[in-house]
């Protein structure tokens, strides 16, 4: 089962779909790579790979677009105003994506981030600042310091989207409670594109401050792709 939803964002201010697939099971909120939008992971065939999941009611998706091209992918913007931005896109995951999900689940219906490369970022990023509202994260192939793309701009806001930056220095007690309690996996490949020190390098940062996660890092065959990511998240969707 498919369905597209669409409303006009109030945090984001423009029209934003979202694609629903299955019946039952535990969302999974996915957000899509780079500058891709909400259609992204049903082209290159992954909710495919999960549809044995999707039919036996185990799962059920609900992938949004990206306005990663009005943010950190904008060349002609201010840093400042990529920032806002990316704020605005936590805010309306939070406030309107959420309670979305809640309504077509149940208030008790688990949600677990998702996502791959520029993806496995926003889902990381997101589960770490409103883990009371989400589960876990399943995060693939991702980077989790943002001045990975920002060109070198760093203020206030950049270190408190930047996992990297704000998880070392994270003291809320509640917070960091809510955070163990979830499911958290990073999975990436050695191979071409691929940057496993990266995630070991946060992996290190999650164990500094005694978050519970699982961290894969597949062989040097396994390539920033999409092969990799039918294969991989479907192995872990199973596992998890």
């Amino acid at each position: 089962m498919k369905e597209l939803h669409q409303w006009f964002s109030p945090a984001l201010q423009k029209e934003m779909p979202v694609a629903v697939y299955g019946h039952y099971g535990y969302a999974l909120l996915m957000i899509p790579t780079a500058a891709a939008d909400f259609l992204e992971y049903e082209r290159f065939e992954l909710i495919h790979a999960l549809q044995p999941l999707l039919d036996d009611g185990r799962l059920k998706i609900f992938s949004v677009n990206s306005i990663n091209t009005e943010s950190w992918m904008h060349k002609g913007m201010e840093g400042a105003h990529k920032a806002i931005r990316q704020n605005q896109f936590n805010t309306y995951i939070f406030n309107e994506v959420i309670p979305f999900i809640r309504n077509k689940t149940s208030e008790k219906t688990p949600i677990i981030t998702c996502g791959a490369s520029f993806g496995a970022f926003h889902a990381m990023n997101l589960f770490l600042k409103r883990p009371d509202l989400l589960q876990g994260v399943i995060a693939m192939s991702g980077v989790y310091d943002l001045m990975e793309y920002t060109d070198g701009f760093y203020d206030e806001q950049v270190y408190f989207n930047s996992p990297m930056h704000f998880i070392p220095n994270l003291e809320d007690h509640q917070v960091l409670e809510n955070i163990r309690k979830g499911k958290i996996t990073i999975a990436t490949g050695s191979g071409a594109h691929e940057d496993p020190d990266a995630n070991r390098r946060f992996s290190a940062v999650l164990h500094n401050k005694s978050i519970p996660h699982q961290l894969e890092v597949w062989g040097d065959d396994v390539h920033h792709d999409w092969p990799t990511w039918r294969k991989m998240l479907p192995e872990i969707l199973t596992r998890v």
